[in-house]
């Protein structure tokens, strides 16, 4: 995509900056996601969340997708929403807690699946991680949940307002799962894209999955970008549930990475496979992986970059305690010199100000 002359959002250089000569195979210019918005900042996977990040020079807006009841996706990280809504606080509801096992794993509290979209417009987002990002419960109780098509609507207009495209990174979560629920996502998640005009190989779309299974299938729907989810450890949940046990450490090998290339078009690792710590927890060396990943035509943008000491390597942290920030630039420094596509940033400033630096 082309990019505009430079210009300044609250201080940093926005995404809209001059190209940077490629290495062989990668982007010009790494590309960096606001995750769940700029959730560093505002509750995550709120329209306020994604106009911050995207402000802040974001390329890329990245809401979860998860179902309610009647259809209709919305943006939330899982669908059990006890920690991101105040529906605690209404006892209307209090009936629909229950216990729910998702992907293997047992979980208690209150669940999109269960509620109406209506229903669900009566909450109001919260801070998830209120404890270390106390700041920004300031603003718990002032937003709604948003739909997928607000989102697909948000980032028009601020594509329009900004001068520069938005993009748009939605993942769909727990999709065997949901299918599982008779509520599969991929239809939505097509229509809302055909709908808006996205769905297109040259669209400001990629679309992720820590799941192999319903990427394959979206293959001959999509003709948008597909990203594969890694993380460091564990068994795919598609995978899971059918009983095999191939593991994410099997698809980053050559092989691995070689038939993710015949359906996808880049990977989503977790960061940790990209640069590994140390035992002490410092921060190691790069592996091979953006070559492997590279040498068979993918992109490799790695998660999830924040701020906050308890997040960074050890030997980047500062004084003080675990809720301050650390040297991520210095993070941020060893991922760009490791030669990454681009990053999902919890603090889309700090990413854009750390992209425009190491190639400055």
């Amino acid at each position: 995509m082309a990019v505009a002359a430079a210009v300044t959002v609250a201080g940093v250089p926005s995404a809209a900056a001059p190209v940077v000569p490629a290495r062989e195979g990668q982007t010009a210019w790494p590309v960096v996601i606001g995750h769940r918005g700029a959730s560093g900042y505002r509750p995550e996977h709120t329209l306020a969340s994604y106009e911050l990040a995207a402000r802040m020079g974001a390329d890329f807006i990245e809401p979860d997708l998860v179902t309610t009841a009647d259809g209709v996706l919305v943006a939330r990280h899982e669908s059990e929403i006890g920690g991101t809504t105040d529906v605690a606080d209404h006892p209307e509801f209090a009936g629909r807690r229950t216990t729910k096992t998702v992907d293997g794993a047992q979980h208690t509290g209150w669940f999109t699946e269960d509620f109406t979209l209506a229903e669900l417009r009566t909450l109001r987002a919260v801070e998830r991680i209120p404890l270390v990002r106390q700041e920004n419960t300031i603003y718990d109780r002032r937003f709604v949940i948003p739909t997928f098509v607000e989102v697909l609507e948000l980032r028009e207009r601020l594509s329009h307002e900004l001068g520069r495209e938005i993009g748009v990174y939605p993942e769909t979560k727990h999709p065997t799962y949901f299918a599982g629920l008779g509520l599969p996502l991929e239809p939505a998640l097509v229509r809302a894209l055909d709908d808006a005009g996205l769905n297109r190989a040259d669209a400001p779309v990629f679309v992720q999955s820590f799941e192999t299974t319903n990427l394959r299938a979206l293959d001959a729907e999509l003709a948008v970008r597909l990203v594969a989810l890694l993380e460091a450890e564990g068994v795919p949940a598609d995978v899971a549930a059918a009983g095999g046990t191939r593991t994410y450490l099997d698809l980053v090998t050559p092989e691995g990475l070689a038939e993710l290339a015949t359906f996808a078009d880049g990977i989503g690792p977790d960061k940790d496979l990209v640069i590994s710590r140390n035992p002490d927890g410092t921060l190691g060396r790069p592996t091979t992986l953006v070559a492997d990943a590279r040498a068979v035509g993918l992109v490799v943008h790695p998660y999830t970059f924040r701020n906050e000491n308890q997040f960074l390597p050890v030997d980047l942290r500062s004084a003080g305690s675990e809720t301050d920030y650390g040297d991520v630039f210095a993070e941020y420094a060893a991922f760009f010199a490791a030669g990454v596509d681009g990053v999902f940033a919890d603090n889309p400033d700090t990413a854009v100000a750390a992209r425009a630096e190491h190639h400055s």
